[in-house]
């Protein structure tokens, strides 16, 4: 795989080849290097990469994005690079996340090696942006804060600390701007299978607002429900990676043998 700034992978993945990878796409403002901590569930049948976008972490130099567009396009084109060798990928995002890498899957929907799209705590892309979102993207201070506390996943001390929100909301802020500012245009259906993962607490998306992901695939998409609300999967990660690891071990069965990319020379 080619070695890219675009992706972090954890210490702790098997040596040599993985049978399959998976793509990871953080929420607003989230943290990439949490899904480096899945690694483990996941064993040898796929190997996380968790996406860095430009503007953040050790990219922290390089221009962010205009908007999820430009981050989509980014972001695909540095997948598609790095996945020559035909070995199966799937892409997971929760939230925003969840958005990006739908935006991702159109551009990348017929290449070589993509065996799915997994996204978690969204709605459907049409009804993108939401309401509430929009309305929290317009606000600043403590008044942001507050509207971002509903959908959960603020530490108390992010909450409680305006020198802590200073410090660390800017990418969240940057994130809701971002999300308010999409414009989803009608598109062909996905051809690779699609599921979705939620919370059956969530306040900010029920099953209502995940009929039209429908409208998005060519198969009906696979629903799972979980205990727990927006982020559910923060204490309880294998809700996601025990979805994620029987994905890419079926891709990786289904993949024939000797499909890897040979380059000649």
């Amino acid at each position: 795989m080619v070695a890219s700034p675009w992706f972090l992978t954890s210490e702790t993945a098997a040596a040599g080849a993985p049978a399959a990878r998976v793509f990871c796409f953080p929420h607003a403002g989230g943290n990439p290097r949490t899904f480096l901590g899945w690694q483990s569930a996941l064993g040898d049948d796929a190997l996380v990469l968790a996406v860095c976008p430009p503007g953040r972490g050790h990219r922290f130099r390089e221009p962010a994005p205009a908007s999820l567009a430009a981050l989509a396009d980014g972001s695909a084109a540095a997948i598609a690079l790095a996945t020559t060798d035909g070995r199966p990928f799937l892409l997971f995002g929760h939230s925003f996340g969840a958005a990006l890498a739908f935006e991702v899957a159109r551009r990348l929907d017929g290449v070589r090696g993509f065996a799915g799209l997994v996204v978690s705590g969204c709605s459907a892309p049409s009804l993108l942006p939401t309401r509430r979102v929009v309305e929290a993207a317009r606000l600043d201070g403590r008044a942001f804060t507050q509207a971002v506390g509903f959908f959960g996943g603020l530490p108390p001390e992010v909450l409680e600390d305006e020198a802590v929100q200073e410090l660390l909301l800017p990418h969240l802020k940057a994130d809701f701007r971002m999300v308010a500012g999409y414009r989803y245009r009608p598109g062909a259906p996905l051809a690779v299978p699609v599921v979705l993962l939620n919370g059956t607490e969530d306040p900010h998306v029920g099953a209502a607002a995940l009929d039209a992901w429908s409208r998005e695939c060519a198969a009906p998409p696979d629903r799972h429900w979980t205990d727990g609300g927006h982020f559910y999967f923060e204490d309880r990660p294998g809700a996601v990676t025990s979805v994620l690891r029987p994905l890419a071990r079926a891709a990786a069965d289904a993949t024939p043998a000797g499909a890897a990319y040979v380059e000649l020379i």
